[in-house]
């Protein structure tokens, strides 16, 4: 059986988490796990915790990906890992989720994606590398 776990997070003790928890609820969330931390800092407790607790199979919901990632790199490795764990992926704002055919097309875009950045990283570092035996 699938279950639905939950995931909000703020940046600052000033913004609230109840609008999260209520839609989180809604659509279906057992759990919710928060963090209440920058999306400058990567080290996400909550986060780890859901990945933690969440089994094959299950889906990680967020109201929207910005709360997985600040960055695009940080949302691709993030999503590569729950991919890696089996965990699916639903936003409710950006309508995904991985359970359905088309949401799975998105969640395989996405690792195409995060394995094309990781290529042109490799790529560029060659050539600096080159560049600098040139010089």
């Amino acid at each position: 059986m699938t279950n639905i776990l939950g995931y909000a997070r703020v940046s600052t003790q000033q913004q609230d988490l109840d609008s999260q928890r209520h839609r989180l609820t809604k659509a279906g969330a057992i759990r919710i796990f928060e963090d209440v931390i920058s999306g400058k800092i990567f080290d996400r407790p909550g986060l780890e915790a859901l990945i933690a607790y969440a089994r094959p199979n299950d889906l990680l919901c967020v109201v929207r990906l910005d709360r997985l990632g600040r960055s695009l790199k940080e949302l691709l490795e993030t999503v590569e890992y729950l991919k890696e764990c089996k965990i699916g992926l639903m936003s409710l704002e950006e309508k995904i989720d991985t359970s359905s055919a088309a949401g799975e097309l998105v969640f395989h875009v996405f690792g195409a994606i995060a394995h094309f950045e990781r290529r042109l990283i490799s790529e560029r570092t060659k050539e600096g590398i080159n560049a600098a035996r040139l010089k």
